[in-house]
């Protein structure tokens, strides 16, 4: 399989650094919006935290020697805002930088390519405490942040990414309130989208600007809309504005979906200052892709402003469901790539995550995910596919390298390609990442019907 790609064709694994850093109070890191949320009671379902989470950040070399041993050379991780800056602004703290510095170095060491995510979702407590991302001074925060990283990696890391799915850390952090920093209320939800749009593109102006010949993009989590029954349509429709146009087509100049969701108009008329609906567009290098699953929905007067509603794979007797309760459906994956490549200012798209949880169990020391392995497989088949017809699809990330604090989950959902008892913090290769390890070394692609790690 991996041949038909091509051979410039990239091969990751994603990671973001709350999930797998632990070292939460060493070496003058500050404390995050995640750090505070993980630690009130009934905000995790597992009541569980990530203060030690992966020890990646001690045991970054030996996994990185085994992420190079799968066969990926690509890694992509995140800078902890707050490992840099511990207050958010102001102070840079210099252990915090050498840790990064020696990841990178030691990635380069391994003929491994470091992309990093500037943000993902790890606000530091300090700027939270100042109103988050509802004040706008975050376009000024977050651009001292990026100057000080770009200054400190440009001349070694070439590929950055600004936001890991704004549309998720917006609507669940300051909307539902089920991610950090936990807050809920719709006078929230404006201001929060603009500034993060904002913020969007005057990251990758920083970046441009210290490091012009980077590689530049940002992510969006995206799926398919389809309607549940013919009725739903406008539902549907609504829906895809919300989860799929919200920041895509701001930074391609297009201006945020007023017509499908009207409510978006009081951006301008009460929130943007003038010269923001401009200041929105950044000609990015790339976008990434975060796909997972297809959503069905139907019309419902029970939520305000959408008036659609989700309707479960349950409910629809959906035959294959990960931990998480996700549909299955290797289509999506083309279809959303397709759906992304019709806009004209995209030049490059990168599945920048994609994976699946799935119960994972130790049998004789080895964990036989042949549920993941097929996961993987199939949406695979969907990228080539895409790439085949010229869709410009130029890589693959899976989510993730290590099984890892799965945000408001806990550590119970595993979609590691490689097993971390958290007890012991030992890993075990799954047969997902020897999967991957045979398939990014041979020609031919190894059966997953008849497959063992």
């Amino acid at each position: 399989m991996k041949h038909e790609f091509g051979p410039d064709f990239v091969w990751g694994t994603a990671t973001a650094a709350y999930q797998i850093e632990g070292a939460v109070d060493r070496d003058g890191r500050g404390p995050s919006i995640w750090d505070t949320f993980s630690h009130q009671k009934g905000k995790i379902k597992t009541g569980e935290h990530a203060d030690v989470a992966c020890e990646f950040y001690d045991r970054y070399e030996s996994d990185l020697q085994l992420h190079k041993e799968l066969g990926f050379d690509a890694f992509r991780f995140s800078i902890a805002w707050s490992r840099i800056l511990p207050d958010g602004i102001g102070r840079i703290n210099e252990p915090g930088l050498q840790f990064y510095d020696r990841l990178i170095d030691h990635c380069l060491s391994l003929g491994i390519t470091p992309w990093i995510t500037l943000y993902h979702w790890d606000l530091p407590q300090a700027l939270e405490n100042k109103g988050g991302w509802t004040n706008r001074l975050i376009v000024n925060w977050f651009s001292e942040f990026v100057n000080v990283c770009t200054k400190a990696f440009g001349h070694k890391v070439k590929h950055w990414i600004i936001l890991n799915e704004p549309l998720a850390s917006s609507i669940l952090g300051y909307f539902t309130g089920q991610h950090a920093p936990g807050r809920r209320s719709f006078s929230n939800l404006l201001p929060v989208i603009h500034h993060t749009a904002l913020v969007q593109a005057e990251g990758g102006r920083v970046v441009r600007q210290n490091i012009p010949d980077a590689q530049v993009g940002t992510t969006f989590s995206c799926s398919p809309i389809d309607p549940f029954t013919l009725r739903d349509q406008a539902a549907a429709i609504r829906v895809d504005a919300l989860l799929n146009r919200l920041f895509i087509e701001p930074t391609l100049g297009m201006g945020y979906p007023t017509r499908e969701l009207p409510f978006l108009a009081g951006i301008a008329k009460k929130v943007a200052k003038p010269g923001d609906m401009e200041r929105l567009a950044f000609d990015f290098d790339f976008i990434g892709l975060q796909h997972y699953f297809r959503a069905v929905v139907e019309q419902s007067y029970l939520m305000p402003y959408l008036w659609a509603k989700d309707v479960s794979p349950l409910r629809r007797n959906v035959q294959t469901i990960t931990e998480m309760g996700w549909e299955v459906y290797p289509e999506s994956m083309y279809r959303i790539i397709k759906q992304f490549a019709q806009y004209e200012g995209v030049k490059k798209i990168y599945i920048t995550e994609s994976g699946a949880a799935f119960y994972d169990t130790i049998d004789q020391g080895k964990v036989n995910d042949l549920a993941r392995i097929d996961y993987h497989q199939n949406y695979l088949r969907n990228v080539l596919r895409a790439k085949q017809e010229g869709m410009p699809v130029e890589g693959y990330f899976a989510w993730t390298f290590l099984d890892n604090f799965e945000w408001a989950e806990g550590y119970r959902p595993r979609f590691g390609l490689v097993y971390v008892d958290f007890r012991t913090q030992q890993r075990i290769v799954k047969a997902s990442g020897r999967w991957f390890q045979q398939m990014l070394s041979k020609e031919v692609l190894p059966d997953v019907l008849n497959y063992r790690a």
